[in-house]
This record gives structure tokens, C-alpha cells and sequence, in this order.
């Protein structure tokens, strides 16, 4: 089951900068770089930095050798580009020195997984700048959802444009997805969850994922000693789900101090766990120094740890379906009026269970307040409104 994501990193395996795939655990990154593997043509190698042994042919201290032990082991003739796929680099910390040599001596390509974000800002310094391409795979969209569910064909994925979401659907449109939506909603978009038919075994499935993020993210961490500690910032945020958080109510809960409290927030971004959305503001000083709130980055996992309202978990799912179309941000003023979303700084979207007509005038006259002309309610339930569209089109 291909990824939207494969369909865009094909045409790079001709460039020379290295492919980085990055994102949670659970995510399908080994099997979206099994499929690359698959497409390329010509002289590849596969390594698996789980495995030291893997790990023993990029120990040698000349560079040069590692380019011909390379070439040795995959037969390669002269003139042959070599492709190496490297899966779960983070263990092996000196690759990104190498990759950089024989990118720039041999060309040679690299296609390569690191399991997150909060890994990968220290591997690869200013040395790779220009020499990668770095792409963030997350859990399933709703389109990939249906299309991993049989209901959409693999050339119906590849044609979904971002300016369609916003178009008008019917009834029967609506009905077709609704069924498939709740079930999104309440498991969330890994991709094992997704193929798993029983429900008991769904349920499963996500505690595995979320004792595995215990299991191998935390321990790669000394700082992160406590993990009951991180478990309870996990357990008051999740409650928290869709709202500006308050990091000094936190620590005065946990009975830890805000430092603290921000390193574990900046631990659970990086790792994808969860995302922070800034204050919508034209001046980037003033939206970095604005409040944020906090989403889940997987529905699944956010119904697994609390009970949340219907309205926070559709928003939770929105947010990340929207993450792929560009950046986010959040209107509040005075914490009076709010917008949800606001997308690439320009469309409002407000998201509802159930749009009315005065959610519609509210958000427009809202969105006019700030000069957006762009606006629309995302609707749960269906409705005939103008300007209301449908998060399972998303």
C-alpha cells in the first residue's frame, strides 16, 4: 500500500541531495523506503542500522574505503551510480560526515530513515546543508485511510490537490465517506491500526505503539530519567487536547519547575507526539511570543490515553489533516473570539460537529475583522450551508 508521500520523493531519486524520511514510530517509514527501493533502477544496497553488523562496513576511518567496500559488495561496474538505503540512522551518529563525502566525492545516493525530528536536528549539521531533502512521514490522511480501507484507487490518492478540499460536496458524496470517518476518528491513521479488521485487536495494536514509544524514544534519552514524570505531562495534556496550554499550571500540578516542563514538550514535538499551533499574527515576533495550543498527532492514541469531547477529537483530526496542506496558526482575541485554523495565513476554518448558520456569519465576520476573504466551516454533519465543507474531504 503505497503512501502520497512516495509519489513525491519518486521524481528526487534522480537528484544528488540525499533523501531523509523522518516521523513517528509506527508510521510505515521502513515500508515507504522498501517501496523506493523497489522503484529504483540500477545498482542498490539495503542496510539496517538496527543491526550492528550493519553498521560495521561505515566504521572505517578513510572514507575512500567505505566508497569501495560499497562497490565491492554491490558488484557495481564503472560508471554505475550507487544507491544506498540506509534504515534507522540515529544509531550510528558519524553517518551524516560520510554521507556528505560521498555525496560530494562519488556521488553516491542515500535514501535514509531516522525514526524523528528530535534525533535528526543534531545528525545533520550545516555540513549537509543543500545536500538533503527531508521529508516528515506521518500517519495515514483520510485519503490514504480509504485508500488502504479498498474504497479509493491508488490513481484517486495521487490526484488529490489541496484546492479540492475546499470544494462543496452533496449528500450522497457525504454519506459514502461518514461511516469511514468515525472510524478514523476514533482509531487515528497508523497504518497497522488501519488494516487491522477487529476492534479488540485495533485497541491492541495502540497500546503496543504507545508502550514502544516508552520503550525505545525515552531510553535513548539519559536526561528523560523519569519516565512516570513524562507519562504525567502526556495524562494532563491530553485533557488539555485543542486549547492554549499554560506550562506554569502544568509544573505547579506535577510539582516540577517550567524548564523542565518545556523540555518535555520540546521532546514530545520532536518525537511527532504531539504539535504546538501559534497565534495567527502578521508579525513573526509576535506569533512566536504568542500562546499555543496543543493537538495529539494521532486521534487513536489521544482516545487511548483520555476521554475527550466529540468536539476534540474532530478537531484533533482536522488539525493533522490540514498540517499537510501548510502552516497553521489559531486566531484568538482577548480570548473572547477565536478562529481554529488558519491556513498558510490566509483561509479561516472553524471546525464544528455541526455547522449553523451563525457559526457561518460569526466566522465571517471574524475572518473580515483580520482581512481574510477566505473562509469555511468543516463540518461533521452534513449540511446544505454555503460555505460549510466536510473534514472527511480533507
Amino acid at each position: 500500500m503505497k503512501r502520497s508521500l512516495y509519489f513525491e520523493i519518486l521524481p528526487q531519486l534522480e537528484h544528488k541531495n540525499a533523501i531523509i524520511i523522518t516521523g513517528m514510530r509506527q508510521v510505515g517509514k521502513t515500508s515507504l523506503m522498501q517501496m523506493l527501493f523497489e522503484a529504483t533502477p540500477g545498482v542498490k544496497l539495503w542496510f539496517d542500522f538496527d543491526n550492528p553488523l550493519d553498521q560495521m562496513l561505515f566504521e572505517a576511518v578513510d572514507y575512500n574505503q567505505i566508497y569501495y567496500e560499497l562497490k565491492k559488495l554491490a558488484r557495481s561496474q564503472e560508471g554505475e551510480r550507487l544507491y544506498v538505503f540506509i534504515d534507522e540512522i540515529q544509531n550510528f551518529p558519524d553517518i551524516t560526515r560520510i554521507i556528505k563525502y560521498l555525496i560530494d566525492h562519488h556521488q553516491v545516493k542515500f535514501i535514509v530513515t531516522g525514526s524523528s525530528n528530535y534525533y535528526l536536528r543534531n545528525l545533520f549539521p550545516e555540513s549537509l546543508s543543500g545536500r538533503k531533502f527531508l521529508y516528515t512521514l506521518r500517519p495515514l490522511s483520510f485519503q490514504e485511510f480509504m485508500y488502504f480501507k479498498g474504497k479509493i484507487s491508488e490513481q484517486e490518492l495521487m490526484d488529490q490537490r489541496p484546492e479540492t478540499i475546499f470544494e462543496k460536496r452533496g449528500r450522497l458524496q457525504y454519506e459514502k465517506n461518514a461511516r469511514f470517518y468515525e472510524e478514523y476518528l476514533e482509531f487515528g491513521g497508523f497504518p497497522e491500526v488501519a488494516l487491522t479488521p477487529d476492534i479488540k485487536t485495533k485497541r491492541m495494536v495502540l497500546r503496543n505503539i504507545f508502550a514502544s514509544f516508552f520503550e525505545k524514544d525515552i531510553k535513548v534519552f539519559t536526561e528523560l530519567r523519569d519516565v512516570r514524570e513524562l507519562r504525567d505531562v502526556i495524562l494532563l495534556l491530553a485533557p488539555r487536547n485543542g486549547n492554549m496550554i499554560d506550562i506554569s499550571k502544568i509544573a505547579a500540578e506535577l510539582g516540577i519547575n517550567r524548564v523542565k516542563v518545556y523540555g518535555y514538550m520540546e521532546f514530545l514535538q520532536g518525537i511527532f507526539f504531539l504539535k504546538l499551533v501559534g497565534k495567527y499574527s502578521k508579525s513573526i515576533d509576535k506569533s512566536v511570543a504568542g500562546g499555543k495550543k496543543v493537538y495529539f498527532s494521532d486521534t487513536g492514541i489521544l482516545n487511548l490515553v483520555a476521554k475527550v469531547t466529540e468536539g476534540q477529537l474532530l478537531e484533533t483530526a482536522v488539525c493533522n489533516q490540514l498540517e499537510a496542506y501548510g502552516q497553521l496558526s489559531f486566531y484568538s482575541k482577548r480570548n473572547s473570539a477565536e478562529i481554529d485554523f488558519i491556513l498558510n495565513q490566509e483561509t479561516a476554518l472553524e471546525v464544528k460537529v455541526k455547522a449553523t448558520s451563525a457559526d457561518v456569519a460569526r466566522l465571517n465576520k471574524l475572518a473580515d475583522s483580520i482581512k481574510l476573504n477566505t473562509y469555511y466551516v468543516i463540518s461533521k454533519k452534513f449540511s446544505e450551508l454555503e460555505k460549510v465543507i466536510y473534514p472527511q474531504f480533507i
